[in-house]
């Protein structure tokens, strides 16, 4: 009985594996080109029965984290060099990949978790777990193919020529700009405001995000 389970465990496991190498660039290809529609996608699944959810699709926060492995993936294959005389604390977080990860989903995390903040409080929403999962969940899609973008652009600049430091700064910047954009149609969707405001409002919760990751990263220099 035990065999048994533990084989209709893997039968599961495989076969979930197998299907993210359909789902995620599909995803990835619904979020790049038509990103308010993933996003209305990801709201109108939320409120379908929880064994029937993203059926077509991956689940967002599942989508950032794939995102991410594949991103230290790259980075380690690749050979990416650690940065240059990091303290203790930054070399025991790169020497490790799980550790690295787990930095990483908490610091792309971020910006969704701003951005949702941003909004719902411009909403007169109260906070709470079941408000914030919806726009959160949806956030997270956006913030899927930027992840990659940094994270590859960032590997470029490590390597030091210039061609690539052009490249990967051009990388960073492209998923920004397009960052901006989707939020702005977002917050100009959701709080009914004219696309001006709305990306006023998108480029100062995004600013926070970026100096909260700051908040992070500095005493982990430093450390």
């Amino acid at each position: 009985m035990d065999l048994l389970k533990i084989l209709r465990s893997f039968e599961e496991l495989l076969f979930e594996a197998m299907t993210w190498l359909y789902f995620y660039p599909r995803t990835m290809l619904r979020i790049v080109s038509r990103p308010m529609t993933a996003m209305a996608y990801s709201d109108r699944e939320e409120g379908q029965p929880e064994d029937l959810r993203y059926d077509d699709a991956l689940s967002p926060p599942v989508l950032l984290i794939i995102t991410l492995v594949i991103a230290n993936a790259i980075g380690w294959a690749a050979h990416v060099p650690q940065p240059a005389n990091a303290p203790p604390l930054a070399k025991a977080l790169y020497d490790s990949q799980q550790n690295l990860l787990m930095f990483r989903c908490l610091l792309f995390g971020l910006t969704p978790l701003v951005v949702t903040l941003t909004r719902l409080r411009k909403q007169g929403v109260a906070i709470s777990r079941q408000t914030l999962r919806r726009p959160f969940y949806a956030q997270c899609y956006l913030a899927s193919p930027v992840a990659l973008c940094v994270s590859l652009g960032l590997m470029a600049v490590q390597r030091g020529t210039p061609a690539l430091v052009g490249a990967g700064a051009a990388v960073i910047l492209a998923s920004t700009v397009w960052l901006i954009v989707a939020q702005t149609r977002w917050l100009s969707r959701h709080l009914s405001i004219p696309p001006a405001r709305a990306a006023v409002t998108a480029v100062a919760a995004l600013a926070r995000a970026l100096f909260y990751m700051l908040l992070i990263l500095i005493p982990l220099a430093l450390a």
